[in-house]
């Protein structure tokens, strides 16, 4: 079954913060530096002017618990519940529309105010403090290490989108993205499953991601769960990959070939070919 590890919450929801407080410096200086807003970027569709502002409202959505302005989510986002995938896009699309074209010049700035005050207001809080998360769900709280983590995984991820617009370099560490898949996707996978898809399924994948973490994957009758360190059983597939290769082809910003082709993942288990149904039924954040 493989060696699993284990982790401290509050030792690895610091690392997280320590990782967000080092990468936001390096995301305003690649804004700053960026010789054209307008040219396309990673993200179809997007400018590289747009992933900013977009990264702008991330930093906004996030940090506004712990300020006294009051935002009407639900005249920014589809009636009712909503899949997953219907709130994101309505809220990409708002974002990228908060901010004038003269605002979008000061994007570094106001990135680095809001990480600022997200990071001294939570300071000394518990992983599991809740945050109001309503962009993803209707009245969804998440703990504030899943949140730490979101705000990581934007910066990180989209900070490539940005630097492959620009032409720049955008190394994403081993170690960041190790803190992203850990803090992030027990959280996220379950919310993000297309339940329709899912239903009649029935899969337990074990995601063993070198260095750690360990993740135990169950897909049962439209529903998913996501275990931290789960006790050995029978998986049906096991995809094994470097944490930063995982968390790239997570978002799509590498195809699941090119990963399998160049040896940076692979599967086994009893059943290695449903590797490529994860991708199928866990829909793209």
């Amino acid at each position: 079954m493989g060696t699993v590890t284990t982790f401290d919450p509050v030792a690895e929801h610091e690392k997280t913060r320590a990782a967000l407080r080092a990468v936001v410096p390096r995301l305003v200086q690649l804004l700053r530096e960026v010789p054209d807003r307008d040219a396309p970027s990673g993200v179809p569709l997007w400018t590289v002017g747009d992933v900013g502002a977009h990264l702008a409202g991330v930093y906004f959505a996030y940090s506004v618990d712990f300020t006294d302005e009051s935002v009407e989510w639900d005249s920014l986002l589809p009636p009712g519940g909503g899949p997953l995938g219907e709130r994101i896009a309505a809220m990409n699309a708002t974002s990228i529309g908060l901010f004038s074209v003269e605002e979008r010049a000061r994007l570094g700035d106001f990135i680095t105010e809001r990480s600022a005050l997200f990071l001294h207001a939570t300071e000394g809080l518990a992983p599991d403090t809740p945050v109001s998360a309503p962009w993803l769900g209707k009245e969804l709280t998440l703990t504030l290490a899943a949140a730490t983590g979101l705000m990581l995984s934007e910066s990180l991820v989209h900070g490539l989108d940005i630097a492959r617009g620009a032409g720049r370099p955008w190394p994403i560490g081993a170690d960041e993205a190790s803190l992203v898949l850990g803090q992030t996707m027990p959280t996220l996978m379950p919310l993000a499953l297309d339940t329709a898809k899912a239903r009649g399924v029935s899969i337990a994948f074990d995601l063993a991601i070198k260095g750690g973490p360990r993740l135990g994957v169950v897909i049962d009758s439209g529903t998913a769960t996501v275990t931290r360190d789960a006790p050995p059983r029978g998986y049906d597939c096991r995809i094994t990959a470097p944490p930063t290769t995982f968390l790239l082809v997570s978002f799509r910003r590498m195809p699941v070939w090119k990963a399998i082709a160049s040896g940076r993942m692979r599967a086994g288990g009893r059943r290695p070919w449903l590797a490529m149904r994860l991708g199928e039924l866990i829909a793209t954040p």
